[in-house]
Order: structure tokens, then sequence, then C-alpha cells
């Protein structure tokens, strides 16, 4: 991965840096699409020094690499960096979608003690009910690409967006299959489809041992025990979300030992509930004021609250980002010196 350092818009910014992990089977830029509906750039406003981990578009010579790659290369060594460049003792972490799952197992393989604050947005790490996705695996698929990638190779990533935009074909196949391929229409410029159009390469080992011990056997949790992680919790889910079901989501509550959690409930799917800016005004989100272990339990007695769930966010993050401090004047430090300029070169690398 590369791990990119956005430009402070204040004078002061808060001690602890805020690290992103963006699904690795995705490009990094679904949190920064665009200036009025970047979740990044609102990150940056509220005075937080982000960082943004680019995940690569492996080819053949990364075939080899495993999950276990993934948690120490990946989001352990972003989370190190961040906290080495800005000099603090402590680094704030979100995770979406599987870059949750990847964060998640990693806070409990390694068990840093200076994570102030975790936020998981549309993230499983309990996968006893994986929604339509689930119809896709069982022991023989999972068997046929184990002998095929499961010791090198690559699993295409025009494979997997396949897969997820077949999960909603009336709104992501067929409309484009008679408005463009029928009618000989253009297809109009759309920042969200253009991002889901643009999916990245996996590595066998990782593939195969995400789709076996998640997805297969659901034993992640077991795997990476997160009882003991003790570190504030933020879930975000979103209600009519097709690849992460916001009951999954919830689960996550009872995995850690967190005596500070909460929990937020979006309107809308899986991009579209959390890409939710708050100048726009769309949509609603539900506040869980009580977490008991069942969600519908816990939904009945949540209450409904208009527009974007943003802000909630900005305001439990103040309280654990430390004191503020003078914004750095560059980026990187003398150990982790600037490669090249944003967005770097890994996120411009095509599938294929």
């Amino acid at each position: 991965m590369q791990l990119i350092q956005y430009r402070p818009a204040s004078d002061e910014v808060a001690a602890r840096p805020l690290v992103m992990v963006p699904p690795c089977i995705n490009k990094f830029y679904i949190l920064d699409l665009q200036p009025e509906n970047s979740f990044a750039a609102h990150a940056v406003k509220e005075r937080n020094t982000v960082f943004m981990v680019s995940w690569r578009n492996v080819g053949r010579e990364q075939g080899h690499l495993t999950w276990d790659d993934y948690l120490e290369k990946g989001v352990m060594s972003a989370l190190r960096a961040a906290r080495e460049i800005t000099g603090g003792k402590e680094v704030n972490a979100l995770g979406f979608c599987v870059g949750g799952t990847l964060l998640g197992a990693a806070l409990a393989h390694e068990k840093p003690d200076w994570v102030s604050s975790v936020t998981l947005l549309a993230t499983m790490l309990d996968f006893h009910d994986t929604g339509q996705i689930g119809f896709f695996v069982d022991e023989a698929s999972v068997r046929a690409r184990e002998a095929a990638i499961g010791n090198g190779g690559i699993f295409s990533g025009q494979d997997l967006a396949f897969v997820f935009s077949s999960l909603r074909a009336n709104d992501l196949v067929w409309p484009y299959v008679v408005n463009n391929y029928l009618l000989g229409g253009k297809p109009a410029a759309f920042d969200l489809l253009y991002w889901n159009a643009d999916s990245t390469n996996l590595p066998g080992p990782m593939y195969c041992h995400y789709l076996r011990h998640a997805y297969l056997q659901n034993d992640l949790k077991e795997l990476y025990d997160l009882r003991k992680t003790g570190t504030p919790l933020f879930v975000v889910a979103t209600r009519e979300d097709h690849i992460v079901p916001w009951r999954s989501a919830y689960r996550s509550l009872n995995l850690f030992g967190s005596d500070e959690k909460h929990f937020v409930l979006g309107a809308s799917g899986h991009i579209a509930g959390i890409v939710n800016p708050p100048q726009k005004k769309r949509r609603s989100h539900w506040v869980f004021d009580a977490l008991p272990e069942d969600a519908d339990q816990a939904f009945a007695a949540a209450r409904e609250e208009k527009g974007s769930w943003w802000p909630k966010w900005d305001a439990w993050l103040a309280r654990h980002r430390g004191e503020m401090k003078a914004a750095p004047a560059k980026p990187g430090n003398a150990k982790y010196r600037p490669i090249e300029p944003a967005p770097g070169r890994y996120v411009k690398e095509k599938a294929h």
C-alpha cells in the first residue's frame, strides 16, 4: 500500500491523527470522491490530520501475499507511520467495509495500546449472516479457488466487481444494457458508478483465507479475539445495505470489550448511506441509545434524526483526538519522506 497524508485546512490540528483504511477490493477514493461529498475532506475540515491507505492493485509479483501480510504490512504499517510522522503517542483508526474487517483483525492480532478510538463503517466482523453474498460461497467453490490460487496467483478485481453488480442487477447491470447497448446512449458521468467499475485485484492466498475464515466458517472472530480490546468504538451501518446487512454490522458491538460503544444506522445502502455529506441535507439516520444484544430490539427503541450522521461522529471523535497543536508545515518526516504527489501511482493502476 501507499499512505496518503492530507494537507491540513487549518492552523491547528488534533494531536492524534486519523488513519482511514478503505476496502482493499476497491480504490480508496470512495472516501474522497469530489469536494462536495468527500468524507476525507470533511474530516480534514474538522481539524484532523488525515492519513489514507491506498491499496495496491496487485500484479502477479504480489500474488503470494497473505491475509496476515495485509494486517501487518498494510494496516499496522499505516497506523505506525501516522503515529511516527505526527509524533503523537496515539492514533484514531477508521475502517470501511473489508477495510474495517482488516482493521479489527489487525487490532486483535497486534493488540496495540496506542489506538485511542475505532470507527467501523459498514463492516462485518461476525459473518453469521452475510446476506446475498453468502449464496456465492460454499465449500466446493472455496476449494476450487484454493486449488487454483490458494498458494499463489491473482483473483481478478473485475470478477469481484461483476459479483457485486449482480447483487443489484436492476440498478447496476440492466439499465446500461438497455440505454447503452440497445439504445446507443452514453452513460452519464457519475462518480459512484465510475468508482464501482474501478476494481482492484487481490492476491490469491489472501482472498482464499478471507473466503474460508469469514464467509464460509465464520471463525475470524475466534482467530482474532477482540474481547480484550477496550478501545472506544463507533459503528455505522446502513439500513438497505446489500453487502453488509446492518444486523451483522451491529454484532461487532458484542465482539469488542469496550466500555464505550456507539451505534448509528444510516438510511439507504452500502455507499450512499455512508457518503452522505451534511450540507446536502439528505436521508436520515437512527441513533441507538440502548445497545441490547438483539439488533431488532435495539432498533425498536432507536430514534430517527434527519440528515447526515457525520456531525454526530465529528462530536464523538473530537472527544478522542487529544489536544490541538500547530498544523505541520509539510507532509512526512525524516524517516517517511514523500514519495510522489497524491493520489499516488497505486490508485491509478487498472485491474487486468
